[in-house]
């Protein structure tokens, strides 16, 4: 059984998702903890699945490498990133970017969901950038969380039409219906073994 630390910041809808999946008994992973930056007011979703929380604030660390030092001994102290068997943290709406130091502790069992088909307009206005630019596709990613901004390797894709006179916010909630089942998707093939993070991080 794989443990999950989830990341979030905002409403936790793919954490929400991850839960819903994680109650079937033949889901391959469960969820250790749910950590967030802020009160995030996703966290209720995992305090009514009882599920472990906690809140690191950056602003009350000298640096991010502290904070990510704390973030980091947060999720192992619930048995993720320690042991034989490392676990997968989740970022899911984490809207921070993580320290070097604390990727480098969990590569390559680090993974975030993006809204945009990456390469393609990363950072954290992606749907926005994407009707910017006339795109008449885009879509969401699940990616191995590297040291740059929405650069690690591609795990699973999947596309999502632009519509005619989409607002930003329209566009971004067909992408999260896309997103959600994308992320519980990849979470399964990770603890089945058929997608390894560590062949992705691999490719040339």
């Amino acid at each position: 059984m794989l443990k999950l630390a989830v990341l979030i910041s905002g409403s936790g809808s793919n954490l929400k998702a991850l839960i819903d999946a994680a109650a079937d008994p033949a889901f391959p992973a469960q969820i250790a903890c749910v950590g967030s930056d802020t009160d995030a007011p996703g966290l209720a979703h995992a305090t009514a699945a009882g599920i472990p929380t906690f809140v690191v604030r950056p602003q009350d660390y000298d640096d991010r490498e502290e904070w990510g030092q704390v973030l980091a001994a947060a999720i192992q102290e619930h048995g993720v990133g320690t042991g034989p068997a490392p676990g997968l943290v989740v970022s899911a709406g984490l809207m921070r970017i993580l320290p070097a130091g604390f990727v480098r502790w969990f590569s390559p069992n680090l993974i975030n969901t993006h809204p945009a088909l990456l390469p393609l307009y990363p950072g954290a206005h992606a749907v926005r950038d994407a009707l910017a630019a006339g795109a008449t596709e885009t879509g969401v990613t699940v990616h191995v969380i590297d040291e740059g901004v929405d650069t690690g390797p591609v795990l699973r894709q999947s596309a999502v039409p632009v519509r005619p006179g989409d607002t930003e916010d329209e566009l971004h909630e067909r992408i999260k219906q896309e997103e959600r089942p994308l992320l519980v998707a990849t979470v399964r093939e990770i603890a089945e073994g058929t997608l390894s993070l560590a062949a992705a991080t691999e490719r040339p």
